[in-house]
């Protein structure tokens, strides 16, 4: 590697499978809670939801700011909500993840630990993952917006009115 020269992959890349994190960060502390799984469908999904339940105080609401992937949103995932009143789930729109700070956690783990790694098998991925959320946690910390949230919000708007302006 060299600066200024693009990341390369050799010809025999193989991936050796997938893996699916689920993640809630604790913006206050910055400490995360995360769940592996194999798929990622409603039922993995309410799994993670149990597990927050389990790990967030019973006397705290739960706020969960998530993307619009159908899996958030089945009749399973609602029905447990239903059952759940403590918990209140936030959408961002579309390709506005940025505005989830877990997704800036996401990058960490990818810049930091999985970018380079090289992973056999899906446990050893796996397993990379869960000593990297271990660490994290041991010591960590909140991410911090560096912008006010009106400077964020006039930027959007910006950005709004240069698509929707656009002819297309």
């Amino acid at each position: 590697m060299m600066p200024g020269v693009p990341e390369r992959r050799s010809h025999d890349y193989v991936r050796a499978g997938t893996t699916t994190l689920f993640a809630a960060l604790e913006v206050a502390t910055g400490k995360v809670i995360g769940s592996l799984h194999r798929r990622h469908r409603a039922a993995e999904f309410k799994k993670f939801l149990a597990k927050v339940d389990k790990e967030v105080p019973a006397d705290l609401q739960v706020h969960l700011v998530l993307d619009n992937y159908a899996t958030h949103k089945t009749p399973d995932v609602k029905k447990w909500l239903l059952a759940h009143p403590r918990f209140h789930l936030h959408f961002t729109p579309t390709s506005s993840s940025w505005l989830n700070l877990v997704e800036r956690w996401f990058a960490e783990l990818t810049q930091k630990k999985l970018k380079r790694g090289v992973h056999r098998s899906v446990q050893a991925l796996e397993r990379d993952i869960r000593a990297w959320l271990a660490d994290w946690n041991d010591h960590p910390r909140p991410f911090v917006w560096t912008k006010t949230a009106d400077e964020i919000l006039d930027e959007v708007a910006a950005y709004c009115h240069r698509i929707s302006d656009s002819g297309h």
